[in-house]
């Protein structure tokens, strides 16, 4: 009987997607700045004063954070897309190569097939057309 021991644990990782990270990281430091200010010791006027400069700073790190990415993404696929196109273009090259040597195989096949029936004719012709050896064995 096997014991819990003598089992083993496989454990498969996958690569991450960064994105909720930063969002999680963007959206706790907004709140922790919120709550920051609410505490500090600073009249409302400049309390607001604060939470709206740290607002416009959030909104254009993210936008820039947004555009990086977008631009990252678009580079991606353009890259992506040349490789396709290469491929296709070695598969289409590939295919072309194995039709010109299928049809020169073919060529080499017919003229093998065509030199052995004019072999067998002379040989036919060679022993007078009865099929007989030449030798009259």
């Amino acid at each position: 009987m096997s014991t819990g021991e003598d089992q083993h644990t496989v454990i498969i990782e996958k690569e991450k997607d960064r994105a909720p990270e930063i969002m999680a990281f963007l959206i706790g430091a907004v709140v922790g700045a919120g709550l920051a200010l609410l505490f500090a010791p600073a009249s409302g006027a400049d309390t607001q004063k604060r939470i709206r400069e740290q607002a416009k700073k959030l909104k254009d790190l993210t936008g820039d954070r947004v555009r990086e990415l977008r631009d990252d993404l678009g580079s991606r696929v353009g890259s992506a897309g040349g490789v396709v196109e290469q491929g296709r273009q070695i598969a289409a090259d590939a295919r072309a190569e194995l039709e010109d040597k299928l049809e020169r195989s073919k060529a080499v096949y017919r003229a093998g097939i065509d030199a052995a029936r004019e072999e067998s004719r002379r040989q036919v012709a060679d022993s007078g057309g009865n099929g007989s050896p030449a030798d009259g064995s």
